[in-house]
């Protein structure tokens, strides 16, 4: 009777120590999966390369300074005919017309809003105009969907779509 009980007590105490582990294990799961569904949830989401709406450009966007800023990465066309690199020559600032477009920054100094679930209060630049708008941006589906606005209208403005980049 007595060696049955030890036995009994010997595999009891083989298995204390696994589900402990297992306790342990599932923990730091639930942890981990946790945050990365907040991650998933917060406004980093938009981290990483779209295509402009009309597939010529690759916009990367990323974060510095607690703010998110977009600047080109890829286009289609990135030289001139004459084999020059396509320059800002829209710009209105003279001192700016022979910048590269290449690693322009197009997107500027958003906040992301958790409650509206959107970024805002920045800006976005058109090369293809030379002007800046205020915009504010938020996704549907996979889509990046872009509205700037003049004159703090947001209900007047041109709203664009970008989708993510493989």
């Amino acid at each position: 009777m007595r060696k049955e009980k030890l036995v009994i007590e010997k595999k009891l105490s083989l298995h204390k120590p696994k589900s402990n582990l297992m306790r342990v294990l599932f923990t730091i799961s639930l942890l981990f999966l946790t945050t990365m569904i907040y991650s998933r949830t917060s406004g980093d989401n938009i981290l990483g390369k779209w295509y402009s709406d009309d597939k010529e450009t690759i916009i990367e966007v990323y974060k510095s300074g607690g703010k998110y800023f977009g600047k080109i990465v890829w286009l289609m066309e990135e030289n001139e005919d004459d084999g020059t690199p396509k320059v800002d020559d829209e710009n209105p600032d003279p001192k700016l017309q022979n910048k590269p477009v290449m690693g322009l920054v197009l997107l500027k100094s958003f906040n992301y809003d958790e409650e509206e679930k959107e970024w805002n209060n920045g800006t976005i630049y058109d090369p293809k105009n030379g002007k800046t708008y205020d915009c504010y941006m938020w996704t549907e589906g996979a889509d990046l969907k872009i509205k700037g606005f003049v004159l703090g209208m947001r209900f007047i403005g041109r709203k664009t779509t970008w989708t993510r980049a493989k």
